[in-house]
């Protein structure tokens, strides 16, 4: 599998003076710890599942933004060393998961002002930091999704 080594200031990987289209940032931890599945018994296999989930997330793209999106899954602990994959890029924190996503986000407002940033995450206090930075909040139930099961559409089912 590929990983793309991640740049010190930030996601961002377009050229510069180019837009580059929404960012959508994912606390690992919060989104798998969402549903009750036995996660705690593999952290690491929770986490390439959810970064597997994650590719049709990066081309469908989720509610309110279509795709493609640029997707990156922060992980932290047992799941440090992930690898990425073309459409997922992963971030280990060494430290605390919140403080790299904010770090992240804040880098990406740095880099590339007016890009969209999206935020997955149900943390009450990691979404107040990154919402003071600009950035759109969502769900985990938005990003976590069965790579097998069929995508999404912004419209529901008349």
């Amino acid at each position: 599998m590929e990983q793309r080594a991640e740049t010190p200031a930030g996601p961002s990987a377009e050229p510069p003076g180019q837009l580059p289209g929404p960012l959508l940032v994912v606390d690992g931890a919060n989104v798998v710890g969402s549903v009750p599945d036995g996660w705690w018994r593999d952290r690491r296999g929770a986490a390439e599942h959810l970064r597997d989930g994650l590719v049709a997330v990066a081309a469908a793209g989720v509610p309110g933004a279509p795709g493609p999106l640029a997707v990156v899954l922060v992980v932290e602990g047992a799941a440090r060393g992930v690898a990425g994959v073309p459409e997922v890029r992963v971030v280990s924190a060494t430290g605390s998961g919140d403080d790299r996503i904010v770090e992240l986000v804040a880098a990406e407002s740095a880099l590339a002002p007016g890009r969209r940033v999206l935020v997955a995450t149900a943390d009450r206090g990691l979404r107040e930091r990154v919402a003071a930075l600009g950035a759109e909040l969502l769900g985990p139930r938005t990003v976590r999704r069965d790579p097998r099961a069929p995508r999404p559409t912004d419209h529901p089912p008349e």
